[in-house]
């Protein structure tokens, strides 16, 4: 799954990386602590134009009565996005990518809460897949509200040792398949790259990124993990 993410690029940046036009009007900017419901940078394709756009991280159906009626969506599964109502019209028709410095994860279970960090070995931006809608309110006339959810699969490799999911991440020969709307059939788009896992490196940080108030670039350095219970005993008693 993602859950909390990472942005250390400004919207110029990203969009140099990903040959686009920052359209961003400075609503969104470097992030070392992203949560849900919060403005996040997305590249989209539209006619000829790539652009990097400011979205809400939680999903709203277009046809969803209310736009928080319940937890933010922010995760689509991958087996099923192309059939589960609330995501398959966005499949089919409103595909972006959502860039990320790395995303960070926690071992289900783990009493310590230990954060981990999954980025990739060259420092470039990951290109997560990613769905988004533009959901109207009915009471009013202001712009819509658009919205974005991760597309999650299978982990593999290390990352399946701290937890079950993990974006899908694209490689770039995949970006202008995976953009481009006129595309409908994407089953294979959906399968991961078996190449991307040599690319990506995971790292224990700091337990401070357990806190959403906590936003500042070291949170994305390594850590030594916290001691396990049994191992904090140890080192009371000495």
């Amino acid at each position: 799954m993602c859950g909390r993410y990472a942005v250390r690029q400004d919207p110029a940046a990203l969009a140099q990386e990903f040959a686009a036009a920052d359209r961003t009007g400075g609503a969104t900017g470097a992030d070392f602590n992203i949560t849900p419901t919060k403005t996040v940078p997305i590249v989209v394709q539209r006619g000829a134009e790539r652009s990097v756009r400011p979205v809400r991280w939680g999903l709203v159906p277009t046809w969803a009565e209310e736009a928080d009626g319940g937890p933010p969506m922010i995760n689509a599964r991958a087996e099923t996005i192309t059939t589960k109502p609330a995501f398959s019209e966005s499949a089919r028709r409103r595909r972006c990518l959502m860039p990320a410095t790395g995303w960070y994860e926690w071992k289900p279970g783990d009493a310590r809460r230990q954060p981990h960090l999954c980025r990739r070995r060259d420092g470039r931006s990951l290109a997560m897949a990613a769905v988004f809608s533009a959901w109207w309110d009915p009471k009013s006339i202001r712009q819509p509200l658009v919205t974005c959810a991760v597309v999650t699969t299978a982990a593999a490799g290390e990352l399946a040792e701290v937890h079950h999911r993990m974006p899908l991440v694209l490689p770039e020969d995949r970006w202008a398949d995976w953009l481009d709307p006129r595309r409908s059939e994407i089953d294979e788009l959906l399968r991961p790259e078996p190449s991307v896992l040599g690319e990506l490196a995971l790292h224990t940080v700091s337990t401070e990124v357990n806190s959403m108030r906590n936003n500042r670039p070291d949170l994305l350095e390594p850590a030594d993990p916290v001691p396990a219970p049994a191992e904090q005993a140890v080192l009371f008693e000495s």
